[in-house]
């Protein structure tokens, strides 16, 4: 029998920016998934950059890294954690890559004298892109960045419609994720703004298959009614969504609503019915309130908001809920200690853990140095992603004596740079794709608390950062009370290091949070929240 062709969902969002698109889609993916589908999943963002690897983190979150080292939209990190799959430079599409392509194609004389435009040419190559990424899948599932009006996401929405035309409309569903809010004052829940969005939608061409209507309080189910006469969405193909307590409750709601029932009819299909048994234990962790409670402090220098370290508090969470422990994590601002005028003890001898996440620029490096120095002096529970190795190094330097000690973001001409940049990074500073990224290797120190925290001696872990340990002090480490225990067998640079003697400071160059699941937390995440549960004893 022949097989199938690749089936597509895309996943649009109306009324306003922020609604959890990215959720639905990777949502989506998890119940199909749960039926015995090969799934994949791509965004694709409207903004005018070939890559997320320049996006201001205090805007735009975290940039997230795939395996082959595609610098990325957050929302990856979900598709990531809800399927439990490594997903490659082809799950994220940016328009200025596909502006770029179609720039290099005229230029290189592809087009043969056509006059190069919106329509055919950047739409046939967001088609392309699409196709290519879709291919050797059952679903493949694309989430459109913006809200439908916006005039940057024109493009994508008409590159989707005409894609329905070039696959066949059995082959694509429509998603579309609208909002209902809530007017207190007159206890009722509006549709009117999900209407008018699907109206716009409808004139662009596309007429949506399925609604998730997120609202931040639970909707009367009459809502269904209204929704499906004006928008001609049948009742059953509409989700009501109410915010959750955890994300991971997401894809039971959709699950339970029937919604991956719809989208199996709809595509025509042939799937089981849903093992979600083992998604069921993940979200009874993620909402059970533990007798025991360990509070974190992040050093962080990025507090606009909290997407900025997504990976990194998941990682944490994930990491306390396979400890049977609840989590509070509280945001310290490292730029408080920059000065040294402020008394890091006193701040931070109130958490059971800390931890010194990645970032770049000058700004709060000497805070994170002097709560790295706290948490060797205190032996608190310490955990550094690639910039919190840095900064712990530089502060078991200055503990040691050698006060100089520093980094080349604070003062690339010091005598001891014990942090430096790696050959062939200057003059590289803040500039997309030339940092090192993506997998590696890395050898771990038989015996070491890494070894006993990995269970294995040879790993591989994501990068994204352009500093490294200079190799010129790993003689001194030992008598700073460090040891590497972490090293890349091909070019001999520092993954990780660790305290010698200290209940746990074990830091990584690497970024471990990216490869952290909420139904597998990361064995460095792992090994510090147990810690800093025992640390309460």
């Amino acid at each position: 029998m022949a097989k199938q062709p690749t089936k597509y969902v895309f996943v649009t969002g109306g009324v306003l920016s922020g609604l959890g698109k990215g959720i639905t889609a990777a949502s989506i993916a998890n119940i199909l998934k749960a039926r015995g589908l090969k799934v994949n999943l791509q965004k694709c963002d409207p903004y005018l950059n070939v890559d997320a690897g320049t996006l201001n983190p205090r805007e735009h979150g975290e940039c997230f890294v795939t395996r082959d080292g595609a610098e990325t939209d957050l929302d990856l990190g979900h598709y990531e954690r809800f399927i439990d799959e490594e997903l490659t430079q082809a799950s994220s599409l940016m328009a200025g890559r596909v502006l770029l392509k179609v720039i290099q194609d005229e230029r290189a004389g592809k087009y043969q004298g056509e006059d190069v435009q919106i329509i055919p040419h950047l739409t046939g190559a967001i088609q392309d892109y699409i196709q290519e990424a879709g291919k050797g899948f059952d679903v493949h599932i694309v989430e459109i960045g913006g809200t439908v009006g916006d005039y940057e996401s024109l493009s994508f929405i008409e590159a989707i419609r005409e894609f329905g035309i070039r696959v066949g409309s059995a082959n694509c569903a429509y998603v579309h994720v609208v909002y209902l809010p809530y007017l207190g004052a007159s206890q009722e829940t509006k549709t009117k703004p999900a209407q008018n969005s699907v109206r716009d939608l409808r004139g662009l061409g596309i007429a949506p298959d399925i609604l998730v209507a997120r609202s931040e309080q639970p909707s009367n189910p009459s809502v269904k009614i209204k929704l499906s006469l004006f928008t001609g969405v049948a009742p059953e193909a509409i989700a009501l969504l109410p915010n959750a307590s955890s994300i991971y409750q997401v894809p039971l709601t959709l699950e339970d609503s029937g919604l991956a029932d719809v989208i199996v009819k709809r595509l025509g299909l042939d799937a089981p019915s849903a093992d979600m048994a083992a998604w069921r234990d993940v979200v009874k962790r993620a909402t059970t309130k533990y007798d025991k409670t360990v509070h974190i402090g992040v050093i962080a220098k990025y507090l606009d908001n909290t997407d900025t370290y997504m990976s990194v508090f998941e990682a944490l969470k994930s990491a306390a809920m396979w400890n049977d422990s609840s989590i509070e994590i509280s945001w310290v601002d490292a730029e408080q200690f920059d000065d040294g005028t402020a008394d890091v003890a006193t701040v931070l001898d109130q958490y059971d853990g800390i931890v010194v996440p990645g970032g770049f620029g000058q700004r709060g490096l000497e805070g994170k140095i002097r709560a790295a120095q706290y948490a060797l002096e205190a032996k608190k529970p310490y955990l550094g992603l690639c910039l919190g190795l840095q900064m712990a190094v530089i502060a078991a330097a200055r503990n040691a004596g050698l006060t100089g000690a520093t980094t080349f973001e604070l003062d690339a001409a010091a005598p001891d740079l014990v942090i430096n940049t790696m050959d062939g990074q200057a003059d590289k500073a803040m500039t997309g794709g030339t940092m090192r990224l993506g997998d590696y290797n890395c050898d771990i120190t038989a015996g070491s608390l890494a070894a006993e925290t990995y269970g294995v001696t040879e790993i591989v872990e994501r990068h994204r950062h352009r500093g490294e340990c200079n190799n010129a002090y790993l003689g001194d480490f030992a008598s700073w009370g460090i040891m590497a225990s972490g090293i890349n067998p091909d070019n001999g640079l520092v993954e990780i290091i660790e305290a010698i003697d200290h209940p746990f400071m074990m830091a990584s160059q690497f970024h471990p949070e990216f490869k952290s699941r909420p139904n597998r937390p990361h064995p460095m995440f792992a090994g510090f929240i147990k810690a800093a549960v025992t640390s309460q004893a």
